[in-house]
């Protein structure tokens, strides 16, 4: 936990009250937790204007976590889905880097049978983006669309969704990355520090954008004409973060041909009951580049933000 913003020297380990779940809350024993750009973004306050929901001189909250993936504990009076004992995972709002969490029903999903705890946790942020992502677009067998940021959390499954909806798929990443790119199901890879992915002959039909490191402008121009370009980066200026690219994209779509999509994906328990029949099925393989355990999760933040991991990094209790 926290109780002033920073980087990771301000995360430490403390005992706190166990949650009590509400009427409609699944209590989780918790098994494993992802770190996400998100969990990192709050941990630090930025943007500087989510502080004035998250808290102005220190966080309101002061447990970081969304992604979840343990057993059901104890369920509330009015839950119907799940039974104490259930495998479970579900984006919680906030409060997951813990033993315990409280979740509404409505956001939790049994955990897919063939993968486990530390893989189940790398799914719902990241898995959820993604598929709300490309539900924006009109892709389907055929379609060639990009993905930026394609080795990361939300790149990964992007890739991934894209591939069983039958487009044909470019990646964009470092070179290191490549091969890994590659075998979760990339056509092509593009390594962003030697070329531009935004010079292009010949546009996509989709462009999945969870990075933000081109200028707008620049990005549509590898967007077809009738394309759709998905913006869904929290990142941005330090005052604004993404507020920026999101107002110019809305003021610029009605008159461009392409649909510019700006995305706040939104916790959902379908989505996640459907990313499980879909990880069953063998389309989606949750990637997990490295795994510390929940004591150290300072040197989880600080291995985070230094940008080499691949897939997602979690926590395990």
């Amino acid at each position: 936990m926290r109780h002033r913003y920073g980087g990771p020297e301000v995360l430490a380990l403390a005992e706190v009250a166990e949650p009590e779940p509400g009427p409609a809350d699944v209590l989780i024993r918790v098994h494993a937790i992802a770190v996400s750009a998100g969990d990192v973004l709050l941990l630090r306050g930025e943007p500087t204007a989510i502080r004035a929901v998250s808290g102005l001189r220190r966080p309101k909250q002061p447990m970081l976590g969304r992604d979840v993936a343990g057993v059901v504990q104890a369920v509330g009076a009015d839950v119907t889905g799940f039974r104490v004992g259930d495998p479970v995972y579900a984006e919680a709002d906030q409060g997951g880097w813990a033993e315990l969490v409280a979740v509404p029903e409505r956001f939790v999903a049994r955990r897919p049978a063939n993968v486990d705890a530390v893989h189940a946790a790398a799914v719902p942020v990241s898995g959820t983006t993604a598929l709300q992502g490309w539900r924006l677009t009109e892709i389907g067998p055929g379609a060639r669309v990009l993905v930026n940021g394609a080795s990361g959390g939300v790149g990964g499954f992007a890739v991934q969704l894209a591939k069983a909806f039958g487009a044909e798929v470019t990646g964009v990443c470092r070179g290191t990355k490549a091969e890994h790119v590659r075998r979760i199901g990339a056509d092509h890879v593009i390594d962003h520090t030697v070329a531009d992915f935004t010079e292009v002959d010949r546009p996509y039909d989709a462009i999945f954008d969870p990075v933000a490191d081109r200028p707008l402008s620049r990005v549509r121009r590898a967007v077809d004409p009738g394309g759709t370009l998905v913006l869904s980066s929290g990142r941005g200026g330090r005052l604004l973060g993404p507020l920026g690219r999101i107002a110019a994209a809305s003021l610029v779509s009605p008159f461009v041909s392409q649909r510019l999509r700006p995305l706040a994906a939104s916790r959902n328990g379908a989505d996640l009951a459907e990313l499980t029949r879909r990880i069953e099925a063998g389309e989606l393989a949750p990637v997990v580049g490295e795994v510390f355990p929940l004591e150290r999760a300072a040197d989880a933040v600080a291995r985070f933000e230094s940008g080499a991991v691949r897939g997602k990094l979690v926590l395990a209790v």
